[in-house]
């Protein structure tokens, strides 16, 4: 008997005014999987993400959680939906005006109305998980560095034991040694945890260490879509230049010259 996906894209079409971002999206995530969706800028990867997370309204096509139609969840549904995922932000997206520790547990205290002495001490322990001594929860965002506040975010993520989690662009903005370090603390809790994921990057140093599956998506389609082990060996020649960063080939670069 087939599992149903945890995940299910069919046919998802997305468009503002004349530009049609996402043409017919068809994905499936298995549930416990890491899936992780590589393209370029402007290829409609984080219109996508947004979809899935009920942030943007499809034009058309189905989009199922567990085998249930997003677009037929009821409140009840989609606040039982939000509260059963964690979000990676790009940027982090830390509350400057509050402790790390309260960033961490944001989603225990306003969301789940945890007290604040226990979801303290869950916090401290998530940030234990991500290499942060309990200290670092006493300190403000400001006080972080760049590497320090993404590994905030991923603990700020997994606080809630989460069934899903979403990343995008995780390694942004690190050198490569701290993003390392990110992808590895990433699929480290991915494996412990038994969660569904989703990444969106262009990385592909990070998308080879926290995959188990990937997707290219080119133009609003998934163009390609298999075992992270046989991204080498694809046979698509858009996947070949993407994943070796090659400037000839079948995608081209509109650059403006002056």
């Amino acid at each position: 008997m087939t599992q149903t996906p945890k995940i299910r894209l069919e046919n998802v079409t997305k468009s503002f005014g004349s530009n049609h971002v996402l043409n017919g999206i068809d994905l499936e995530v298995p549930s416990g999987k890491s899936l992780v969706v590589i393209g370029g800028s402007g290829s409609g990867k984080s219109v996508m993400l947004k979809c899935i997370l009920g942030l943007m309204t499809p034009d058309s096509g189905t989009i199922s959680i567990d085998g249930r139609d997003m677009a037929q969840f009821t409140s009840a549904d989609r606040r039982a939906f939000l509260s059963s995922f964690g979000m990676l932000f790009q940027g982090a997206a830390l509350f400057d005006s509050i402790t790390v520790w309260e960033n961490v547990a944001f989603g225990l205290i306003q969301g789940q109305r945890m007290n604040r002495k226990a979801a303290k001490e869950v916090a401290i322990e998530k940030l234990r998980k991500v290499g942060l001594a309990p200290e670092v929860g006493e300190l403000g965002p400001a006080e972080l560095s760049g590497g320090m506040q993404k590994r905030v975010g991923l603990a700020r993520a997994i606080a809630t034991e989460p069934e899903i989690i979403f990343f995008d662009e995780p390694t942004t903005g690190l050198d490569p040694i701290m993003a390392d370090v990110i992808n590895e603390l990433i699929a480290g809790l991915v494996s412990d945890m038994g969660v569904t994921a989703v990444s969106i990057t262009h990385d592909m140093a990070s998308a080879r260490k926290i995959a188990d599956h990937v997707a290219m998506i080119f133009k609003g389609k998934i163009i390609w879509n298999g075992d992270v082990s046989q991204i080498d060996n694809s046979g698509n020649e858009y996947v070949d230049q993407f994943i070796h960063g090659r400037a000839e080939g079948p995608i081209r670069m509109e650059v403006l010259k002056g």
